[in-house]
């Protein structure tokens, strides 16, 4: 009866040590969250572009990369690596550690669009990535070539109904945003029009220029000037309501209700980023996109800039992948 005593004291003697030992270590991780993000960075950010130089997630991350690295008095290095859809930029973040040094600045189609047409991804858009701070968003635009004489939505998808396969619509590549919003066009009008995907949004633009397709909805920002200049003919935006930068061209939901696409910019971290980084550099984020400078910048590549939470960002991307499995789904559209 001693020796059971004794060994009950011992133990209970233990397990008081133990629940002291975890409480202090508890107690030490909840102080060490912030003081890492304090101490954050200590060294250059690395943010991949999950596409090439010159696109709207490589232009955006530069120009808030900039300011942020004045307020961090630390490097912020542009990593572009595109290919696949924007996948293997996006799976390098996926895999990197959770410590505020690698991100992504994702899109619609790296963070939205992917989800919905890349069946054997090894890492989840939505679950193994958290959202820190949106960028901006713009409008994809339909324009048509010349050579279509349409002057409205209306009277494209008469002509288009009377010529039904006959007219191709460009895009830089299947699973782009100027593809699914193309599928999203025709599943609304019941027209008939044939895909082709280029490489990349810029060869896609060329091929409408030169009448190698007649039809593209894509993103504003590389269509703007060509529009002005006249070379081709802008037919709507595709955001709820008209664009400042284009306010004579018609939104498309004013003829098709509930017909909505927007491209986005925005910076994601692995899962797991302490939330101090994450809060802190969101802050950053969204201080710069009111600063009149920035304002001006994104502007210039007519993009809004859009101050929000993480929690807000990653609301929208959990949207946007929502609907575009459905419209994947009902046009059996799958990346090869």
């Amino acid at each position: 009866q001693i020796f059971a005593l004794d060994n009950f004291l011992k133990n209970r003697v233990f397990c008081q040590a133990l629940r002291s030992l975890l409480f202090a270590c508890s107690a030490l991780a909840v102080v060490a969250t912030p003081v890492m993000a304090q101490q954050f960075p200590s060294k250059p950010l690395r943010w991949v572009a999950p596409s090439s130089p010159g696109s709207g997630s490589d232009i955006a991350a530069r120009f808030i990369g900039e300011k942020i690295s004045r307020e961090l008095g630390q490097p912020v290095v542009i990593d572009n690596k595109p290919g696949a859809g924007g996948t293997l930029g996006s799976r390098v973040v996926a895999k990197a550690a959770a410590d505020g040094y690698t991100m992504v600045v994702g899109n619609a189609g790296s963070h939205g669009i992917n989800a919905a047409i890349y069946t054997r991804l090894d890492y989840d858009i939505v679950k193994d990535f958290a959202p820190v701070a949106l960028f901006c968003t713009s409008p994809n635009v339909m324009v048509v070539s010349p050579v279509i004489k349409a002057q409205s939505i209306n009277e494209f998808v008469t002509l288009a109904k009377a010529n039904p396969g006959k007219f191709n619509y460009a895009s830089g590549g299947t699973g782009s945003s100027a593809h699914m919003s193309a599928e999203l066009f025709k599943s609304m009008t019941g027209t008939n029009l044939t895909h082709v995907p280029y490489n990349g949004g810029g060869a896609a633009v060329t091929s409408v220029l030169a009448n190698e397709s007649q039809l593209m909805i894509g993103n504003l920002p590389p269509w703007v000037g060509v529009i002005k200049s006249g070379k081709v003919q802008a037919l709507a935006v595709t955001t709820a309501k008209r664009h400042a930068s284009l306010p004579n061209v018609p939104a498309m939901s004013e003829v098709l209700p509930g017909y909505e696409t927007v491209a986005w910019f925005g910076l994601l971290a692995p899962v797991g980023t302490p939330r101090a980084i994450v809060e802190r550099l969101n802050k950053l984020a969204n201080q710069a996109l009111q600063q009149p400078d920035m304002i001006a910048k994104f502007d210039s590549m007519s993009c809004d800039p859009a101050a929000i939470s993480p929690e807000a960002f990653g609301a929208q991307i959990a949207s946007a992948v929502a609907r575009w499995k459905k419209l994947a789904a009902e046009k059996n559209i799958r990346a090869i």
